[in-house]
């Protein structure tokens, strides 16, 4: 046989791979055998014999590690290069996510890397026509308007939205070259999908993020999902659930208003009606509560506040709870059975719990559940959040949120000082590119910016009204989909008053045609990951590195090239990459990943260096499929990604933390316990664990967080060397940039952040306790007057909110059929990427409404006729029916991927030429309202009114 010349590179993938799937099929008989044998079953036009593809005897193959950029399970996938042209892909076999699947968009990736409907090079819109540009050309008209902006008008008036695909160097970088321009008008799509989620949680336990992770959930032995649906939305993770339903008989259950492909697996399905989380874990708890299935000495130890919880709990007996959500007694108690007698449990939640008003609540009911039923800190157990973009986890975590600084640091003046030291700027010169008058009393340094849910109202709002100089007037779009965003009609208001539209893409987007402008729009034509490298995270919290598969595409640059380029005219270059190795105008990732993890202690982003990342991708076969631990070799006993908090600098090698919370591990080994984030005593009761702590620890009880005066207080300052002891003087664990402090709190078996109980009340939020409170556009009135939403509010994150103005208009005759919206398998995000990949447009070609037959049959259409939704705000879409028993009567669902129609219009014609995408179709959110959590601004998307006629 005759063997094809590989390089170096690929021999010696060979010997740790084994034969590829591929060759395995090439050089066996199997092939030959599976055809015949399938030749009897299937009609013979249907099947054709395999032939493998061959490679040419000279062809020098590079095989490349990168990471699928779609959702965030965080797959492994070989890239096959050939003369720099991405020739073929396998999912990784040996990668401990996905261990060789794929779901239909990961399988069709290797089109991102040569697609053609790509931008090609720099664009603008000049007269209704897009003419090219240079990119020496675009940098200076844009950077000539920004400037003029920001002397008219202050910082402010320039927003920068990024994008949950930056790798965590171009996030950090998005953050800082915000920060630097002078704004905290900076966020992502993280806002619209979990920023509910990182509020609720980490105000519950202190980090707001996933707790154990996919793999670990091989040891569940039951799941609640409520508002998630993997089997569409996170392919990959669905075959660790199956996993667990193999192994433990994991009990399923979903929680959902439609019957949801994720729905037909489970063991227990049942339909709430949207917009009623509160009231359904509610109700769960009260039969919990009343046969004493809950965890007392795991509530004892380790949860404040469960009391109050308790007193709630009792409003919500079986027959309210059915009022109110439409579950009835049996479903509700036998979903609390199941849950209690299959312990260890999790629960997972999407969108279809973050996305509401009440977003935080939701989010908040679910984690009290798991504490009442000790479900936290556990192997199978957990709060599973699963999140939607690559990379969403790590953007927000590195800070491009209009709330914090990298790694949550808020806006305090003592937050700026420490990423000016970190940054090595001096904090007067940051100060002094901000604004520095007061808007109602507050500094913009120091206030919350407008979020990226609310920035239509940031250009539209009477500017009297909003806590800044001025109104938005010019927008960066980032790698951001604007059809993921509600009230589509008023963003197109927004748009074509904007001064100036920037976006920053691999391909034109929605923003690009539906904005009803003729000039003043700039296209920018970003690489995807494909053609640059870095990390990116997970949603278990892993780093996992991706390699450069290809060089950049016709005229397209890296996010972190451009960053530099823009900065570079804007003035601020030098300050921004100070410590940043800059060639060919490119900035060097590994010297960003570093200086992040100068400057990450809150979060444990320190010990993650680029080289130990680099290792773990090389060594994806040494990893365990369940635990994530290193089994030998140069990551033994280390957690795949080294999931955050990787406590201390890389050279104290903690092992990443698999699971968070989790006191049966010694802290230096990934265990822990609840932060202690606030205070140690609330209304006189303590806030400290009472007899709980890490295996080893030294301090044998509850202990509040870890600063200079306290480690001189237990005697350990002395285990600090000198320059350990002039770096922490005066700090705490978050920001000694030594890392003495958590160097030696590890070393005593501490937790640096201290050690505290969980809270199931939050003083600071609307509720302190969860309440249920009907949506804004509700068809109950009935119910409005026990449960109403809250009053207007004329200040959050810089904006007057709309609440009871809102829910007081009667619209239910109206628009008598609840929308909600979700995911498809074959689409992500806004689509644009997706439904230009030829082999994904093949597979869904239209957009679609799913309405109940009895609602099709009153109206007078049927399956396949083509229908108007129109929202309860005005704004319509026109789609095709699917008439299905997947949703019940008056309820009505829509897909969100889609965009290049508009109100019935199709834009395809204004596309740059070359650019539409092979599907267009109505963006779902044309037809969405109204409405945002009170905490993070959280927009409406899962829950509003509509009505359907025929077209």
């Amino acid at each position: 046989m005759k063997l094809t010349k590989r390089s170096d590179s690929v021999k010696q993938e060979s010997n740790q791979l084994g034969v590829s799937r591929r060759a395995f099929m090439r050089n066996s008989t199997l092939a030959a055998g599976g055809i015949a044998a399938g030749a009897c079953v299937f009609a013979p036009s249907m099947i054709k014999k395999a032939q493998a593809e061959t490679v040419a005897a000279d062809a020098d193959v590079e095989i490349k590690r990168t990471i699928c950029s779609h959702c965030s399970v965080g797959c492994g996938i070989y890239a096959e290069v050939q003369n720099g042209v991405w020739t073929g892909q396998e999912p990784a076999f040996d990668h401990p996510f996905n261990a060789g699947g794929h779901c239909a968009k990961g399988a069709a990736l290797r089109e991102h890397g040569h697609g053609e409907r790509r931008l090609k090079y720099p664009m603008k819109l000049e007269d209704g026509k897009w003419k090219k540009l240079s990119w020496d050309e675009a940098i200076e008209e844009i950077g000539n308007k920004a400037l003029d902006i920001r002397k008219e008008s202050g910082p402010d008036s320039v927003y920068w939205l990024g994008s949950a695909k930056h790798s965590n160097e171009q996030a950090y970088m998005f953050r800082k070259m915000a920060s630097l321009w002078g704004t905290n008008n900076v966020d992502h799509q993280a806002r619209i999908c979990h920023s509910t989620t990182v509020a609720g949680v980490a105000n519950t336990w202190g980090y707001g993020a996933m707790t154990n992770s996919f793999n670990d959930m091989h040891n569940c032995k039951s799941i609640l999902f409520i508002g998630s649906n993997p089997a569409e939305a996170h392919p990959v993770a669905m075959q660790h659930i199956l996993i667990a339903k193999e192994k433990n008989n994991c009990k399923i259950v979903v929680a959902d208003p439609r019957r949801t492909r994720t729905a037909a697996k489970s063991d227990h399905y049942v339909s709430l009606r949207p917009g009623t989380d509160v009231a359904f874990i509610w109700g769960l708890l009260w039969h919990v509560f009343a046969n004493k299935w809950e965890d007392k000495e795991f509530i004892r130890q380790r949860v404040f506040g469960m009391d109050e919880i308790r007193e709630e709990v009792k409003k919500w007996n079986p027959q309210e709870v059915e009022r109110v959500t439409g579950v009835n007694e049996q479903d509700v108690y036998h979903t609390a059975k199941l849950l209690s007698e299959n312990r260890p449990g999790c629960v997972v939640w999407c969108m279809g719990g973050t996305q509401h008003t009440t977003g935080n609540n939701n989010t908040r009911a679910y984690c009290v559940l798991e504490l009442a039923l000790g479900n936290i800190g556990r192997s199978g157990g957990g709060a599973n959040i699963f999140r939607g973009h690559d990379n969403v986890q790590g953007a927000t975590d590195l800070g491009v949120l209009s709330h914090t600084l990298p790694g949550y640091y808020g806006l305090a003046e003592g937050s700026w000082k420490h990423w000016a030291k970190v940054w090595d700027l001096d904090f007067e010169w940051i100060k002094e590119r901000f604004d520095a008058n007061e808007y109602r009393g507050k500094k913009p340094m120091n206030n919350m910016g407008i979020p990226v849910s609310r920035w239509i109202d940031g250009v539209l709002e009477n500017k009297d009204n909003i806590e800044q100089n001025d109104n938005i007037r010019a927008m960066f779009y980032w790698g951001h989909a604007v059809n993921s965003q509600t009230r589509g009609v008023e963003m197109r208001k927004a748009m074509k008053k904007l001064d100036m539209m920037v976006i920053v893409d691999p391909y034109p987007t929605h923003a690009a045609v539906m904005n009803d402008r003729t000039d003043g729009v700039y296209l920018l034509p970003a690489t995807t990951q494909f053609e640059t490298y870095g990390s990116v995270t997970a949603s278990n919290r892993s780093l996992q590195w991706r390699d450069k598969v290809i060089d950049p595409l016709f005229e397209s640059k890296p996010d972190h090239e451009i960053m530099y380029l823009l900065s570079k005219k804007l003035g601020f270059s030098e300050q921004l990459f100070k410590n940043i190795k800059v060639e060919n105008n490119e900035p060097s990732i590994e010297d960003i990943t570093r200086e992040f993890n100068r400057g990450m202690w809150t979060i444990g982003y320190t010990g993650q260096s680029p080289e130990r990342l680099k290792s773990h991708q090389q060594n994806w076969h040494i990893f365990h499929k369940t635990t994530l631990v290193g089994e030998g070799g140069v990551a033994n006993g280390e957690t795949y990604g080294l999931p955050w908090p990787c406590w201390g600098t890389p050279e104290m090698k903690h092992p990443g933390t698999h699971i968070l919370y989790d006191t049966s591990k010694p802290v230096a080994q990934g265990g822990g316990n609840f932060r202690a984030r606030f205070g140690v005593e609330f209304e006189g009761t303590n806030l400290l664990a009472e007899d709980s702590y890490p295996v080893g620890c030294d301090l044998e009880d509850g202990f509040p967080e870890f600063t200079d005066k306290l480690m001189k207080q237990l005697g350990w300052w002395d285990e600090l060397t000198a320059e350990e002891k002039a770096a922490a003087e005066g700090k705490n664990w978050k920001t000694d940039l030594s890392g003495g402090i958590q160097r030696v709190a590890v070393k005593h078996g501490c937790m640096p952040f201290g050690n505290a109980k969980a809270r199931a009340v939050v003083w600071t939020f609307p509720d302190r306790v969860p309440l249920h409170r009907e949506p804004l556009y509700t068809p109950r009135r009935d119910l409005v007057a026990d449960y109403p939403t809250w009053d207007d509010s004329e200040s959050i994150y810089r904006l007057p909110t709309m609440y009871k103005s809102i829910q007081d208009q009667d619209k239910s005759g109206e628009y008598p059929i609840v929308l909600t919206s979700g995911r498809l398998v074959e689409y992500e995000g806004g689509g644009e990427e997706t439904r230009s990949n030829p082999w994904l447009a093949e597979l869904q070609r239209e957009m679609f409404v799913e309405v109940n037959p009895k609602d099709a049959n009153d109206i007078g259409f049927k399956d396949g006729d083509m229908v108007w939704v129109e929202g309860a705000e005005k704004g319509r879409i026109k789609v095709k029916a699917m008439v299905t028993r997947r949703v019940k009567p008056g309820l009505a669902f829509i897909p969100f991927h889609f965009g290049g129609k508009f109100q019935g219009e199709d834009l395809r014609s204004k596309y740059p030429e070359g650019s539409d995408p092979y599907v267009i179709g109505e963006a779902a959110n044309t037809a969405t309202t109204y409405g945002y959590d009170p905490v993070t601004q959280m927009q409406e998307t899962k829950v509003t009114l509509c009505n359907i006629s025929k077209a």
